[in-house]
């Protein structure tokens, strides 16, 4: 018997869940929700679907739900179908807030559901060949650089691209930081668009992580250090590299193998998979409210820069 699942969301994202369900086996793909009607009807007329009037609609017809909306609206949406007896898959990030993503792990929990946030990077055959190298990660250099699109403006560069990469650094270390430093500042939009944030760690690691949605390219590479050792990735490319420092002090060089395939492809069956045998999803709510929490420290320590920026440029003006 399929799992019946529906889209809530008919934006960039929640296309992409569309036509990756839609070709999965053992999924019957009933429908899309969106706020737009009009939006929803189109989509769901190219994909021969249904477009659902309301969410209680689409909680009617289905056993999970996968939810492509924006991060204001996650909290929400999220606890109205897990309270429908739905599991679900949230997109990145779990919510604005610890109290909304609170809100939506206990949501989970009272009705024994399912909860999997779209932390998308977890998928991506780079970084489990990455992880699989891993001794003692001692510092981390990643960058995430995009163009500017009118796309996830209801949240700042934290939450909408470095929070991928918070994630990923946790995961890899096992550990929360012991101190955040960061700086962040607003171009093209009246969020952060661009940040630079440095995490230490227990034990010593330190991570350096820049992202931004204001660069003229496109760039996703994680470089890491440990003894003896330096390993890189691209994200996008989906290659790794390793340098060695061999005992007489010689350097090799070698490409480590990966095995491409499509990270949303991969999450999503991740997630069927989850639901069908009733185990916990690689990142649950849990997971999620961990990254969030960071980034939420993040701009904090951002906010607080700021002021001190602010201060500084006062007292320049009046001498």
């Amino acid at each position: 018997m399929s799992l019946r699942i529906a889209v809530a969301g008919a934006g960039v994202f929640g296309r992409h869940h569309l036509r990756v369900l839609q070709a999965m086996e053992g999924v019957e793909l009933t429908g899309v929700f969106d706020t737009d009607r009009e939006r929803a009807e189109g989509i769901a007329a190219s994909h021969g679907i249904r477009a659902f009037e309301s969410l209680d609609e689409l909680a009617g017809a289905n056993d999970a739900a996968t939810i492509a909306a924006p991060t204001t609206a996650h909290a929400a949406a999220g606890c109205q179908l897990l309270n429908a007896g739905l599991d679900v898959l949230i997109e990145k990030p779990i919510a604005p807030t610890l109290e909304e993503a609170d809100r939506l792990i206990e949501a989970a929990a009272r009705n024994n559901r399912l909860l999997q946030v779209g932390h998308l990077e977890r998928f991506n055959p780079a970084v489990e060949a990455l992880a699989a190298k891993i001794t003692m990660p001692l510092f981390f250099e990643i960058h995430r650089l995009s163009l500017f699109t009118p796309r996830s403006l209801d949240v700042d560069v934290v939450l909408d691209l470095m929070i991928h990469d918070i994630d990923i650094v946790l995961a890899l270390t096992g550990a929360l930081p012991e101190e955040v430093r960061a700086a962040g500042i607003s171009i093209l939009s009246e969020k952060v668009d661009i940040a630079n944030v440095r995490l230490a760690f227990p034990g010593g690691c330190v991570a350096n992580l820049t992202a931004s949605r204001v660069s003229t390219e496109r760039v996703r590479k994680v470089r890491l250090f440990q003894p003896h050792e330096y390993l890189s990735i691209d994200y996008a490319d989906q290659k790794g590299v390793a340098f060695h420092v061999s005992p007489d002090k010689q350097i090799g060089f070698s490409p480590f193998a990966v095995t491409k395939d499509e990270p949303l492809r991969r999450e999503l069956a991740h997630f069927i998979d989850s639901v069908t045998h009733r185990t916990r999803p690689r990142v649950d709510g849990m997971e999620a409210r961990r990254a969030l929490a960071v980034a939420l420290e993040i701009l904090a320590k951002i906010e607080a820069h700021g002021e001190v920026i602010a201060d500084t440029l006062a007292k320049r003006a009046m001498e």
